[in-house]
């Protein structure tokens, strides 16, 4: 049921995002570009998120979060490759409710709170083919996510991740489509020897309203595809997102609305932010 509706939804979303300036992807988006920072270049992007009604399978917790500043740099290693660094600082959760779930009894919470860091994510992309009047650009992406948050919070899975994703992208007027697919081999928090290999997916379209002020919006997500019930915490997942980019010289202003895709989503969010982009050093 999850896979029909997923697909039901891309399909709306593609419709509504073509109808959405051309340039690279970043906040409030996490469809990633195939287009890198550019040599010797430095992305720095700072945000904060607040997310009701999110589940924690893991650890059977549910309540709303609060999580920043999250920040993300971008290090330009050449003109077709970067380096990724992206993490939280801080998540709080809001506990509204509790329930059985396979870590719960690893718990140390006490009250109606929880905080911990959030999982950092290291990743290299590389821009395959430059974009061209007939072509649309392509890339490649390599991830790894690690275990900062701890599980004894409610809010980490202790597990280390790997992804890995085709990226395109194309340019048509003042309009911009980018597209992502991939797969992520995501550990089993509750045992060590096993793993579920899920479908990553992402499509997001930007317009210029003016020369300053841009709409966004994107669906993006991962697909359970192995067949009986996944391990916890390796379920589908999905969010759309809409909102509104401001740029001013090297900086740029954002915000969005976040809806959740499926029951283990926040049923709405809100997340702010500004990126900064300047050049750090040369590339010999």
């Amino acid at each position: 049921m999850i896979r029909r509706q997923i697909g039901r939804v891309l399909g709306v979303a593609a419709a509504v995002l073509v109808a959405l300036p051309a340039s690279a992807q970043q906040r409030p988006l996490v469809t990633e570009d195939p287009e890198p920072v550019g040599a010797g270049r430095v992305l720095v992007e700072m945000g904060i998120d607040y997310l009701r009604d999110l589940e924690y399978p893991v650890s059977g917790l549910r309540g709303n979060l609060i999580s920043g500043p999250n920040i993300g740099v971008s290090i330009g290693l050449s003109s077709i490759a970067e380096l990724q660094i992206d993490g939280g600082l801080r998540n709080r959760l809001g506990i509204t409710s509790r329930f059985s779930a396979p870590l719960s009894n690893m718990l140390t919470v006490v009250g109606n709170s929880t905080n911990s860091v959030e999982d950092f994510v290291v990743a290299t992309k590389v821009r395959i083919a430059a974009e061209t009047a007939s072509r649309p650009s392509f890339g490649v992406r390599f991830a790894t996510r690690l275990p900062n948050a701890d599980n004894e919070s409610g809010l980490g899975l202790d597990t280390t991740d790997f992804f890995t994703s085709m990226l395109t992208a194309k340019t048509a007027q003042s309009i911009r489509i980018v597209g992502n697919i991939g797969f992520g081999i995501l550990g089993d928090p509750t045992r060590g020897d096993r793993q579920n290999d899920v479908l990553t997916y992402g499509i997001s379209g930007a317009r210029a309203v003016t020369d300053e002020i841009e709409v966004v919006g994107e669906l993006n997500g991962r697909a359970d595809m192995r067949e009986g019930d996944p391990p916890p915490g390796t379920e589908s997942r999905a969010g759309l997102r809409g909102g509104v980019r401001y740029t001013k010289g090297a900086m740029r202003l954002d915000t969005a609305v976040i809806f959740g895709m499926t029951v283990r989503d926040p049923s709405i969010g809100f997340t702010f932010g500004f990126t900064y982009v300047f050049n750090a050093f040369r590339i010999p």
